[in-house]
């Protein structure tokens, strides 16, 4: 379950007054007639996804655990953020699963030296890779991609490295899938109908997930559970829709930047995924909520004085684990030499909450930040995939609210021809 509290939002228009509105859009994304509705398959992908395919998932990730010390997850935007998320929000930054195998995410920078360090770096190492692209002609997976291919062949031969490159692509056409074929790589589907940003709950993120010794039974339920939940208009009832709706009032009231707030720096490319899923779906015809990111306590020390006294743009959706993944007792010290022993005895959880709940009174009272507060039970499978439906829900609801199609970005693709220009491409 998860929780919505507007309370400190200092919403000056109620939310119940949008209902009429979110009925019939509700009606368009649950019908798949909303605008850019070749791109829903989300919605319903938990009741529709191929459960073989599934289970192959599982079974081809055991095999990648027991034979790879490295596995590189070769994709850019979509194909790498969701899993890196839930990889990290999950298993922490340093859990007993994180270098079994070590995953490694490339292709998605032009930087030559992560790129050579990388190469460097796996030189003596086991690796295998997951090269991931809808189309195979993204230009920095592509290019990483040639690298390391051409690395794992010399290293192991060319019959040894196509059991090591698995190629998660389109299931009949594109460059990816005829090199794949060709070479004789195993291959999974990106759906049609499901667009990169969305496609953390397909084989893009389930495979890399599962290789992290992730339960992904338990991160499909929580998808399962959310589609439930979500399946209601009911403003009252829908948390996802109400917060849709609460950010279309902040901005109304001038409010024209997000930041997306959390206190555990596991979290930290969950904002990063958050950032993609709603910058790419909303920046479109100058309309759009521009979406940023903190991770407090740490950034309070480098953007918390913007926030409190800076221009008053900025909105803050705090997401609030309840429970974290481990804790820690603060320990009594005799000499008391950094006078510190005000905390002895208590967990680090509870300094990191009351630190939250310190800065939101600063911000709320002092400051005049709205804040909107999701709470969410725990750092777990379930927790993660019961999360990003609920914000797929959401960003569907606030896009479609300013009459756009939340599933295409041809913004993206001006700064690619020009691009594709200055390299010499025909």
């Amino acid at each position: 379950m998860i929780k919505l509290n507007t309370d400190h939002a200092f919403l000056n228009e109620d939310i119940a007054s949008y209902q009429g509105q979110v009925n019939e859009l509700h009606d368009a994304i649950m019908n798949k007639t909303a605008k850019g509705n070749d791109f829903l398959g989300w919605v319903d992908w938990c009741n529709n996804y191929d459960k073989d395919e599934f289970a192959r998932i599982k079974k081809d990730a055991a095999y990648v655990r027991e034979n790879c010390e490295v596995y590189l997850v070769c994709g850019i935007g979509g194909s790498y953020l969701g899993a890196r998320a839930a990889i990290e929000m999950i298993n922490g930054l340093y859990g007993k699963d994180k270098y079994k195998p070590e995953i490694i995410f490339c292709g998605n920078t032009f930087s030559s030296t992560y790129t050579k360090q990388v190469l460097d770096y796996i030189a003596d190492k086991e690796v295998m890779i997951n090269v991931i692209s809808k189309s195979g002609t993204t230009t920095e997976t592509s290019l990483a991609f040639r690298l390391f291919k051409q690395f794992i062949e010399k290293k192991y031969g060319k019959d040894e490295a196509k059991k090591r490159i698995i190629a998660t692509t389109d299931g009949t056409k594109g460059t990816l899938f005829d090199l794949a074929t060709k070479e004789g790589y195993t291959k999974y589907v990106i759906p049609n109908d499901i667009g990169g940003r969305f496609s953390v709950i397909t084989p893009v993120g389930l495979l890399p997930i599962a290789v992290a010794g992730i339960d992904i039974d338990a991160l499909m339920q929580g998808v399962t559970d959310a589609f439930n939940d979500f399946d209601t208009a009911d403003l009252s009832k829908n948390p996802a829709y109400a917060y849709a709706v609460a950010r279309r009032i902040l901005q109304n009231q001038g409010k024209n930047v997000e930041m997306f707030i959390t206190y555990d720096l596991q979290t930290t490319m969950l904002a990063e995924w958050w950032k993609q899923l709603f910058g790419e779906s909303e920046g479109k015809n100058g309309k759009g909520i521009f979406p940023a990111a903190g991770t407090f306590s740490t950034d309070l020390h480098s953007m918390g004085q913007f926030v409190q006294d800076g221009l008053k743009i900025v909105f803050e959706t705090l997401v609030l684990f309840k429970n974290p993944t481990e804790d820690v007792i603060f320990p009594e010290d005799a000499d008391n030499l950094d006078n510190m022993n005000y905390l002895a005895g208590k967990s680090l959880d509870w300094v990191n909450k009351m630190a939250m709940q310190g800065t939101l009174e600063a911000h709320e009272v002092e400051g005049n930040v709205p804040n909107l507060l999701i709470e969410v039970e725990d750092m777990s499978s379930h927790s993660f995939g019961y999360l990003v439906y609920f914000f797929f829900r959401a960003v569907a609801m606030s896009v479609l609210m300013l009459d756009e199609n939340p599933f295409d970005q041809p913004g993206v693709e001006v700064y690619k021809k020009n691009m594709f220009r200055l390299l010499g491409k025909k």
